[in-house]
């Protein structure tokens, strides 16, 4: 209509040109909005997964993390408030999981079991708080206040960290069945050739799976001891039980394997739910010595520690494997980059997480000096299809924000909250959705700028909490994006939700999921408008 039809040099376009084009500007600015919305989505959904591990470990051993050699002895009050302040600390960057050391050398930091209470706890080995109070309740009850799963991580083999004789109880079972154990180094440890200790191990467990709600068992790298000058002091244990294997390191693994083995099997007999996961050292084998090895060149879990983990992968004996890649890009010797590529091709469908090193951020060394470091890893992973999280050591590394890390999590990589990564090997069964609800049953109160949402239980005892979702007026309701996560809640009792985060003038839309003890997601509830 316009083609031919311009205006001289000097004249005023007529009013019917003005509209034309108007209309094609604001066409224009949709498009390019548009294009903008659609490329945040595709940044959002890339660096921003709905689902997503997100650990961090809390250390015991030698008071690394918790609680504090001040707290150690005194009233218990004090160490509570310690851990509390962690938490609260861990929720507002974006953790959803703990791994909390309550077994570092054959002792504990429970009640419900068959060993006595870590120095680290009480100042010394066997006694119990006072006033009593039992640390792994309190830790699960505050994690899962938070939205957090609570692995207790556990050391089977390492029995003292020291060899001086008074940090041990007249009654550890160091003392009452000596030849279970061998020392080595400055330590002593289990025999895991012997086949009373293997039942033993997988019996302290046991008391934990049954008498806690955990979320999951964690083992770290500790098997066989680190390699020093000595040879292991194991050769008459291999003589009494291992002369059907060709040689002694062979039947170490051997001896490994049967432990992981049977503790899969136990821990799913007793609780389906709880998840089984080990962070082996950050190398199976070298590719020199295995054509299925991975390119590196550094110590081998495999030979030094013998540890077969890609083998408890394979067999499907564990639930993830949590490899302790604390190298940067590019180290000769362990290539963080080939290393995670490595792992995330020997998944076997079984989930992975990568162990990341947050204390060695400021480091002055290569790689490190780039402070860059971490966030690029967790960036890299993300990449990868096979990789569902990280776990960072320590805590304490990542509160004291070292080269700024905790701030990329909390304002950036972490911003939106995860739901956790679903083990269908486990279970795929959906819970029931809060579908059935109607709006004179799902009312929402204005007052004090708070949107109190109500709702029915679902009549289904698989519902373990639920996650609560707001979008904004205009927005499609895509519960794919973890920015309309409100609040994910491990209570199946609640049937409210008070939402302190609106804004005046604006328009919402909520819909409530429910969700399993292994994070299974119901469908929407019907969605709910509210104008404030």
């Amino acid at each position: 209509m316009f083609k031919n039809k311009k205006p001289s040099i000097g004249q005023k376009p007529g009013g019917l040109f003005i509209n034309r084009i108007m209309m094609i500007k604001r066409f224009t600015l949709f498009v390019s909005l548009l294009i903008l919305a659609t490329a945040t989505y595709a940044q959002e959904s890339k660096f921003a997964p709905k689902r997503e591990f997100r650990g961090v470990w809390i250390a015991t051993v030698q008071n690394i993390d918790w609680p504090t050699k001040a707290a150690v002895g005194v009233n218990p009050a004090a160490q509570q408030q310690e851990l509390i302040q962690i938490l609260d600390e861990h929720q507002k960057t974006g953790i959803n999981a703990i791994m909390l050391q309550v077994r570092p050398s054959t002792d504990a930091f429970y009640a419900k079991g068959r060993e006595q209470w870590s120095r680290f706890l009480t100042g010394k080995q066997g006694l119990a708080p006072e006033p009593f109070y039992d640390p792994l309740e309190f830790a699960i009850q505050e994690a899962h206040k938070r939205g957090m799963e609570l692995h207790a991580w556990i050391n089977p083999y390492r029995a003292t960290t020291s060899l001086v004789d008074s940090l041990t109880s007249p009654d550890h079972i160091t003392r009452k069945t000596p030849e279970w154990f061998f020392s080595y180094g400055d330590k002593k440890y289990f025999n895991p050739g012997i086949p009373e200790v293997r039942s033993y191990i997988v019996d302290v467990i046991l008391d934990i799976v049954r008498n806690y709600d955990i979320d999951g068992i964690h083992f770290d790298d500790y098997f066989y001891p680190y390699p020093g000058k000595d040879p292991l002091p194991d050769s008459t244990a291999y003589m009494q039980y291992g002369q059907s294997f060709a040689n002694i390191e062979d039947w170490r693994r051997n001896n490994v394997d049967v432990l992981i083995e049977s503790l899969g099997e136990n821990i799913r007999s007793e609780k389906r739910h709880v998840k089984f996961g080990i962070s082996p050292f950050g190398i199976w084998r070298n590719l020199a010595q295995d054509s299925l090895g991975s390119e590196s060149n550094g110590l081998s879990g495999y030979s030094a520690l013998y540890a077969d983990a890609r083998k408890w992968v394979q067999e499907g004996w564990i639930d993830y494997v949590n490899p302790q890649l604390y190298f940067p890009f590019h180290y000769a010797a362990a290539p963080y980059e080939k290393l995670l590529d490595w792992w995330a091709a020997n998944s076997f469908g079984k989930h992975v997480y990568i162990g990341q090193g947050v204390y060695r951020a400021m480091e002055d060394r290569e790689g490190w000096r780039n402070r860059q470091q971490l966030p690029n890893q967790v960036r890299y992973l993300r990449e990868n299809p096979n990789v569902q999280g990280s776990v960072y050591f320590s805590s304490k590394s990542l509160t004291n924000n070292l080269a700024g890390f905790r701030d990329s999590l909390q304002h950036n990589f972490y911003k939106y909250p995860a739901l956790h990564p679903q083990m269908q090997w486990l279970d795929d069964t959906a819970p029931a959705a809060p579908s059935e609800l109607k709006e004179k049953k799902f009312l929402i109160f204005k007052s004090n700028k708070k949107a109190k949402l109500r709702w029915e239980r679902p009549q289904d005892e698989q519902v373990y909490g639920y996650v609560i979702y707001r979008f904004e007026e205009g927005e499609p309701l895509n519960l794919e994006n973890p920015k309309h996560i409100v609040k994910v809640i491990f209570d199946h009792t609640l049937e409210s939700y008070d939402d302190e985060s609106i804004r005046k003038g604006k328009k919402y839309q909520y819909v409530v999921t429910a969700i399993d003890r292994l994070k299974n997601e119901s469908a929407p509830s019907n969605a709910i408008k509210a104008k404030f």
